[in-house]
């Protein structure tokens, strides 16, 4: 008799011989390589670090494509945007100290967006290890604790038999729903040590379905088909699990209203008559949002953009659906279903009744109204006219990437996204320069379509030096810099509160001349030619940078009421 657990899977003759006789000259870091290769990675970025050798040394003995970027922050930004646009894992090859802890902004932006990064860094020397001070260039006590705060797992290694188990288990960590960064250490002797192991040709690291207790979704079900006013609020766990299409079917089944997060943007149609758009920095949403009977949260933890700074307080019962534990009715209690989006969604469909709601378009319109009377009220037409020209200029299925920015913070409420997984911002942690080199990432992951990359002239000086990533790698990124002369937002918010600025305003270069130093088309442009200068660079292939010097405005908050 056999049972399942007997069933092992045979090598092949061919690979019994490769085992058998594995090729001469192999490192540590074709272990490493071998692995990744094995998983399906078929592009690694990062930035090699004295250490990390042996690593990218084993690359140039592999399939796998190498994008190098200038600074190991914007690698994390770019390995990031390749996670959230092909929802496959992306390794990002580090040094030791600097090199590694450099990253540590993006990886920070990961994991708030729940994108899977595979992060393996380089250690010193497994002599050096255990916390005493030997002296070695790069050298920490504890590297891994400045990363144990911030990446859903770490993985050691200290022997290089232990390089396929660990990477496989990291990669199985990062695709797990929630998706995630991840953390993996090989020190740099085993990483340049020669190897006699055979070549690695099979890894299982098949992520961990997050399906939800059938009691949970029959409770949901229940409530949200015998609700009067139902709304959904839809966050980046839709996007990130692909739930866009059972997400609207749900919605028309109860005629509920739909809110998407920022996080969220695409998860919904923008036009659609249940739409409430991306609204949720305005009192008209969340007085509509608090009015609902049962509100249904897929895929958001409720923070803080997502619930007006936290002065949305929910009247009725609240059903929040979330892979990321740690968010499961951290700010609002709720009947909490752990699960992945897409798999609750499908439960609720086969579970929840139809209803009838003649009034909840009407209603959906009557917000919608107020929202864009309050908004035009404030004479706000240049930061429209902005948008609006962004939007026509950027083809349907092209994805977009927003530094903090104050046409950024714009977009999140106003832009419409068409279609999911295709605007993505750094609202999730706020760290600045993530446009540009996270937009680099996506052309790598898709080079059929081209990518809008839209930054401030703060933010565009974190990663200017990423224009030589994009000319070198011929990158179809057009990267839209709203120069401003200093951090804008900050700018406002500093008026606000102070009655004046301080440490806001920057000497800045000429955008487009260093753009074209770096062999990058740059073109100036002004509100009125955004549009036709926007569209014409973005149909033109490869890098360029289009300049609209501008001080845009914000409209008003409505939570300081």
């Amino acid at each position: 008799m056999t049972h399942d657990h007997d069933l092992v899977l045979r090598p092949t003759p061919a690979q019994t011989q490769a085992a058998l006789d594995p090729p001469a000259g192999r490192n540590g870091g074709d272990l490493v390589v071998e692995t990744l290769t094995g998983l399906g990675a078929t592009t690694v970025f990062g930035l090699p670090g004295q250490h990390a050798l042996g690593m990218f040394d084993a690359l140039s003995r592999s399939s796998l494509r190498y994008v190098g970027l200038r600074v190991e922050n914007n690698a994390g930004f770019a390995a990031d945007a390749y996670g959230r646009i092909t929802g496959e894992a992306a390794p990002l090859l580090l040094s030791t100290g600097p090199g590694a802890l450099t990253s540590l902004a993006a990886l920070q932006e990961a994991a708030a967006a729940s994108a899977p990064v595979l992060a393996i860094s380089s250690q010193i020397p497994t002599t050096g290890l255990g916390g005493g001070r030997h002296g070695y260039l790069h050298e920490l006590p504890d590297q891994q604790a400045s990363f144990r705060g911030i990446v859903k797992s770490v993985h050691t290694v200290r022997t290089q038999s232990q390089i396929p188990s660990a990477i496989a288990a990291a990669w199985k960590s990062a695709l797990t729903a929630p998706h995630g960064p991840v953390w993996v250490e090989i020190p740099q002797d085993v990483l340049l040590a020669g190897t006699d192991l055979p070549v690695v040709t099979a890894v299982d690291a098949t992520p961990e379905d997050l399906a939800p207790r059938p009691e949970l979704t029959a409770v949901a079900a229940d409530l949200l088909s015998k609700a009067a006013r139902p709304a959904i609020i839809a966050g980046g766990g839709v996007v990130r699990a692909d739930a866009a299409g059972k997400l609207l079917q749900l919605a028309e089944r109860l005629q509920a209203p739909v809110v998407t997060t920022f996080g969220g943007k695409g998860a919904f149609p923008w036009e659609h008559p249940l739409s409430l758009q991306s609204w949720l920095e305005d009192r008209h949403t969340t007085d509509f949002l608090e009015d609902a009977d049962v509100l249904l949260v897929v895929g958001s933890g409720l923070g803080e953009l997502s619930s007006n700074y936290h002065t949305f307080k929910p009247r009725g019962r609240v059903i929040q659906i979330e892979a990321d534990l740690g968010k499961l009715e951290s700010n609002h209690p709720a009947l909490g279903v752990h699960a992945d989006a897409r798999l609750a969604l499908q439960a609720l469909l086969e579970t929840v009744g139809e209803r009838t709601d003649p009034t909840a378009a009407e209603r959906v319109r009557t917000v919608l109204d107020k929202v864009a009377e309050r908004i035009g009220s404030q004479e706000l037409t240049l930061e429209q006219q902005v948008l609006a020209a962004v939007r026509r200029a950027l083809p349907d299925d092209s994805p977009s990437f927003w530094d903090m920015t104050i046409l950024a913070y714009w977009a999140w409420s106003a832009f419409d996204a068409r279609g999911a997984n295709t605007m993505h911002s750094a609202q999730g942690a706020g760290g600045l320069g993530y446009g540009f080199p996270a937009a680099l990432g996506a052309a790598v992951a898709d080079p059929t379509r081209p990518v809008l990359a839209v930054s401030g002239d703060g933010g565009a000086l974190y990663s200017i030096a990423e224009l030589a990533a994009a000319r070198q790698h011929d990158l179809n990124v057009t990267w839209l810099i709203v120069d401003d002369g200093g951090y804008g937002i900050l700018r406002e918010y500093m008026k606000d509160a102070f009655g004046r600025p301080t440490a806001t305003e920057l000497s800045r270069p000429d955008y487009v001349a260093l753009a074209e130093s770096f062999g990058v088309p740059g073109v100036r442009t002004s509100p009125e030619t955004l549009e036709e200068d926007l569209a014409q660079a973005l149909a033109t292939s490869g890098p360029s940078v289009v300049l609209l010097p501008a001080v845009l405005r914000m409209f008003a908050p409505t939570h300081l009421d």
